[in-house]
């Protein structure tokens, strides 16, 4: 009889880069589309959509984020309580005035796949209301869009 062998997975080691955005003044979904992109890892040559290859990103001034015409008043958040009769809904903005971090995080989260994946993708995504925020430890590199 002859031995089988079993092919073992390979796992890659990708290298994780740390970058800071700074949302002041960006508009939301275009900064949005830019992050999930960077999330995922579209912008590395070895991109595999089946690998979460992407990079850590955090966003300082989340509360400073530019909304166009009149979303701030039209665009409406909804959420559910899990309560009978408990489904809520909110302006953009009263998210932006109360949890403004909350905004930013809607909107990306909702660019990345619906899956295991999207969920350790948007693990690495890091929102904090003003410019303080507890990463200086990792170096991050300044990222703007031209958007």
């Amino acid at each position: 009889m002859q031995a089988i062998s079993y092919k073992t997975r390979t796992v890659y080691d990708y290298k994780r880069e740390w970058y800071i955005v700074d949302a002041e003044g960006q508009t939301l979904g275009r900064l949005s589309s830019q992050i999930a992109h960077i999330l995922r890892g579209k912008h590395k040559p070895s991109y595999t959509p089946n690998v979460d290859c992407g990079d850590n990103v955090i966003i300082i001034n989340c509360e400073k984020v530019a909304l166009t015409g009149k979303k701030m008043d039209q665009m409406v958040h909804t959420h559910y309580t899990g309560y009978t009769g408990g489904q809520r809904q909110v302006t953009a903005r009263v998210v932006l005035q109360k949890h403004p971090e909350r905004l930013l995080e809607h909107a990306i989260k909702g660019m990345l796949p619906k899956n295991k994946l999207g969920r350790a993708m948007y693990k690495k995504l890091y929102v904090y209301e003003g410019a303080e925020h507890p990463h200086a430890a990792q170096q991050p590199k300044s990222i703007k869009f031209d958007i």
